[in-house]
């Protein structure tokens, strides 16, 4: 881990976000792997926008338990704790103070959505090896869960496993690119070979996605992101429910009372050619 360097960080928001942050009292972390970032959002004393960033090696995905942070990157995952401050004390502004505690090397797994489950273990999603794992002190990981259609454990990321939600304070679901067994065969299927999946019961719940992530249950509903067309909405019926379109290509989603919030990227080729989005982002400019 390191501090960023030049060149200078340029943020910009939209108008009403400085005071939707104040109002709301709270702060944004998310992960960029591209530029290998982590990044901490909010707004200083002086009411303006205060923006934090820490180099990581291809930082994905990121879980807030408690007063730590846990992500995957390439070949680890990091624990940060937070520097516990009494109420009248501040660091530089901040009233939180994120160190890295520990990392688990588990070498490169092309590693998704990370979580804590209630019983305080970690669960991620191998993509690579198409599963769920966990953590070990003798191996770079041990499998806990495969979707019933993968016959063989190989690190051939066959169905671009990628996003894992709970329900309860366990794992509960996860989204996959496709149900195919064959080393990167979720690549032709991309348009809507997609499926959400209950680990607990291995039903397929949804088909016809196209490149979900981000499974989350939340007041009573199953929300998703569908990647390649743009939408987030929720599940019923074995079907998406679109309540928005986000002009990018959509990763990561939290919850914070009635709001969604949702991470944005550029279109990256030729990943997206071929998808709806492309199109769709054409038509509006």
């Amino acid at each position: 881990m390191s501090s960023a360097s030049s060149p200078k960080l340029d943020i910009n928001c939209s108008p009403h976000f400085i005071s939707w942050l104040q109002t709301q009292f709270i702060s944004l972390a998310f992960t960029t792997y591209q530029t290998n970032r982590l990044f901490f959002i909010g707004c200083n004393e002086q009411g303006k926008l205060a923006a934090h960033e820490r180099l990581f090696d291809k930082p994905m995905g990121l879980y807030a338990a408690n007063n730590s942070i846990y992500f995957t990157t390439r070949y680890q995952i990091w624990r940060l704790d937070n520097l516990i401050l009494p109420p009248e004390e501040n660091y530089q502004q901040s009233d939180r103070l994120y160190i890295p505690r520990k990392a688990y090397i588990t070498g490169d797994l092309n590693a998704h959505d990370v979580v804590l489950d209630d019983s305080e273990n970690i669960v991620f999603v191998n993509t690579d090896f198409s599963c769920l794992a966990t953590i070990s002190n003798d191996y770079s990981f041990v499998p806990l869960w495969q979707p019933p259609f993968i016959s063989k454990l190989a690190a051939e990321d066959r169905c671009h496993l990628n996003g894992l939600g709970l329900r309860d304070g366990k794992p509960r679901y996860v989204t996959a690119c496709s149900t195919t067994d064959t080393a990167a065969g979720w690549r032709n299927h991309r348009v809507a070979g997609g499926v959400a999946i209950d680990i607990e019961t291995n039903d397929i719940i949804a088909t016809g996605l196209s490149m979900p992530h981000s499974p989350r249950w939340y007041q009573g509903k199953l929300w998703v992101l569908n990647a390649g067309t743009g939408d987030f909405g929720y599940l019923d019926d074995g079907k998406l429910v679109p309540i928005a379109f986000c002009p990018g290509f959509v990763r990561g989603l939290a919850f914070w009372e009635n709001f969604a919030i949702v991470g944005l990227s550029k279109l990256r080729s030729p990943t997206f050619s071929g998808l709806l989005l492309e199109q769709r982002l054409t038509n509006v400019g």
